[in-house]
């Protein structure tokens, strides 16, 4: 037995001895139940998650699964992922077995998802919805994958949302010139917005900037690294995707634009940050911008799709604008396919032309 009471305070505790699985025997001492059954049930619940026994609640597996991929995921990522995990799965999944979760709990739970409202009476919106059943996928999947879990019922369920907005915004390149008028009194939100709308970075790859990033000489900028604010510590990670790691050729004006911004600073290190800024500060300043010139208010994001536009305008090929972005060019031809020209009349003339030839 490895129950054993504390005659000091009344409370029980349990000394287990378990097999991890690299082979090795180890000790667990789990302290402070009030009661012998509670300490118990945390034994046994322990022997499930030691040999991962789908008899273990879906609290215990997600211990699991967030073991198996910690370091699998770039750490932004993994923080939004553990967000969605503790406020929006264990409060409705916690105490479920993963071997009784059926495809009508996650029915239910998508339905409580749906019919949420925040104090405003606002809904999440659909993307949110997809990302939280791609959430909740994603650990049974794993359980499916690695631990012989028969089969995912939230792929019996279905999905619920959208996987991107209905409305893709972005601004005109007029627009885009109408709002950095605004923003010619702060220099550092200037050329902050030059280098967002101009060469289609993310929002991580600017505020990662360093000096070195430029080369003058070449007129070019690398993207190489991701900022991110995690846990109130600035925090450098490799960009978001493999892809995303180039090499940006800019315009002549704004190779002169970043050369009178660095001759700003007193004493410039190569490494230090160029935009010492935050989200919420390029949020303020797109709202007074917009409000200022009448212009729609569009996310910071969306400047990103506003290269994207200018490039397809302006007739550039979807793996041209791939390279440039860091994409794949199928996301490229996927996501705006709306924006570049049909070819269809000329198909049909061509077609016209041969069919005249008989």
């Amino acid at each position: 037995m490895s129950i054993f009471r504390n005659e000091s305070n009344g409370t029980w505790y349990s000394m287990i001895r378990y097999t991890d699985w690299k082979g090795e025997r180890k000790q667990k001492c789990k302290r402070g139940f009030a009661t012998k059954r509670d300490a118990l049930d945390w034994e046994l619940e322990f022997q499930r998650q030691s040999r991962a026994d789908l008899d273990m609640t879906f609290d215990s597996f997600v211990k699991i699964y967030m073991e198996d991929m910690k370091n699998l995921i770039r750490e932004h990522t993994w923080q939004t992922k553990i967000s969605i995990i503790e406020s929006k799965l264990l409060p409705y999944f916690k105490d479920k077995k993963m071997c009784e979760i059926a495809p009508k709990d996650i029915i239910k739970w998508q339905n409580e998802m749906i019919a949420y409202r925040d104090k405003n009476g606002k809904a999440f919106s659909a993307t949110y919805l997809k990302t939280l059943h791609n959430q909740i996928s994603a650990i049974l999947n794993h359980a499916v994958r690695f631990y012989e879990l028969k089969s995912n019922p939230a792929a019996k369920a279905g999905s619920v949302g959208k996987k991107e907005a209905t409305e893709m915004l972005f601004w005109t390149k007029e627009e885009y010139l109408k709002f950095a008028d605004s923003m010619m009194d702060k220099p550092l939100s200037f050329y902050a917005f030059e280098v967002l709308y101009w060469c289609g970075v993310r929002l991580g790859e600017l505020l990662a900037l360093t000096a070195k990033d430029f080369d003058f000489k070449k007129n070019t900028l690398s993207i190489t690294k991701s900022y991110q604010r995690l846990n109130g510590k600035d925090v450098i990670t490799d960009p978001k995707t493999p892809k995303s790691k180039r090499i940006i050729s800019i315009p002549d004006f704004l190779s002169e634009e970043m050369q009178e911004y660095l001759k700003m600073f007193y004493s410039q290190s190569s490494t230090d940050r160029l935009f010492p800024i935050s989200k919420s500060y390029l949020h303020h300043e797109m709202t007074r911008g917009s409000t200022e010139q009448g212009i729609k208010r569009i996310r910071i994001h969306d400047l990103r799709h506003s290269h994207v536009s200018l490039l397809i305008e302006m007739g550039f090929s979807a793996v041209a604008i791939a390279d440039r972005v860091g994409h794949e060019s199928i996301d490229i031809t996927y996501r705006y396919a709306h924006l570049f020209p049909s070819k269809q009349s000329e198909m049909a003339d061509k077609l016209n032309i041969e069919r005249g030839d008989f």
